[in-house]
């Protein structure tokens, strides 16, 4: 009897004591959900033609800033200014005087600056072809842009003006500046980001920008500076041969230009 008493108050307990645990089962073979780290991405903001915005961290770079006021109004104040050539299309004086202020640097050959005005060249970092230089935690690269078809050697002398790869994080970033599809371009390694140029009589067709590309493999592509002469370049083209020889490189069209049709996404 002493027992069976025993045995009804163990059991009174044990069901006393389920009531005040949680109604859910856990299974401890479940992973702990990891907090995972936003990566930093570079926002492109094109404004026309050659002139764009990449913001990047703390870092917001002006690209070839031409154009009007209006364009720039409601972005953020540039850190840094690069500048590839002295032509109108990428060397534009009103527009630097307009957005430059104290801090901001700007990154030229030597034909820019030696064009800046004299209160200006202090914030000037000069670069010539085939420099490297760390600059506020970017590793900038300047590398050559210029012309090699014998019509064209008139507009694009090598040595004169800079393409740039900008390195930040984990992004190699290559801007070509004016140029056609030499071996400084198709040599270039481990890109992430390109902006190639495509137009006549200045610059180089689309089969030929397309076949550089398919040298040096960058992650991403993205057409600009394709209004020439005779309208625009076929980017549609580009995209195709890029998709059709070398499906891993990524084709982004973005629109450049105010009077241009809609493009199409890419597939």
């Amino acid at each position: 009897m002493k027992n069976i008493r025993l045995l009804l108050a163990c059991t009174l307990i044990t069901l006393l004591s389920c009531k005040n645990e949680p109604n859910k089962k856990m299974d401890i073979s479940d992973p702990v959900p990891e907090e995972k780290e936003e990566k930093d991405e570079v926002k492109i903001t094109p404004i026309e033609h050659a002139s764009m915005i990449l913001s990047m961290g703390d870092f917001v770079l002006y690209i070839d800033p031409t154009g009007e006021k209006k364009d720039y109004q409601g972005h953020q104040a540039p850190t840094h200014i690069l500048i590839t050539d002295i032509h109108g299309d990428h060397f534009d004086m009103k527009m630097i005087k307009y957005i430059f202020a104290e801090g901001v640097k700007i990154i030229a050959p030597k034909a820019v600056a030696d064009q800046l005005p004299e209160k200006i060249h202090p914030n000037t970092i000069m670069m010539e072809n085939g420099d490297e230089k760390k600059i506020d935690g970017l590793l900038v690269e300047a590398i050559p842009m210029y012309n090699t078809r014998k019509e064209a050697l008139e507009y694009h002398p090598k040595g004169r003006g800079n393409g740039y790869v900008v390195s930040w994080e984990e992004e190699r970033i290559y801007i070509s500046g004016d140029t056609e599809d030499i071996p400084e371009m198709r040599n270039l390694k481990g890109i992430t980001k390109a902006f190639v140029c495509m137009n006549l009589p200045y610059t180089m067709p689309v089969s030929t920008a397309a076949d550089a590309v398919l040298d040096f493999e960058p992650e991403v592509v993205y057409p600009y500076h394709y209004r020439g002469d005779d309208g625009y370049a076929d980017v549609r083209k580009f995209a195709n041969i890029i998709k059709t020889n070398r499906p891993n490189t990524k084709v982004e069209l973005l629109t450049w230009y105010k009077d241009e049709p809609k493009k199409k996404k890419m597939e």
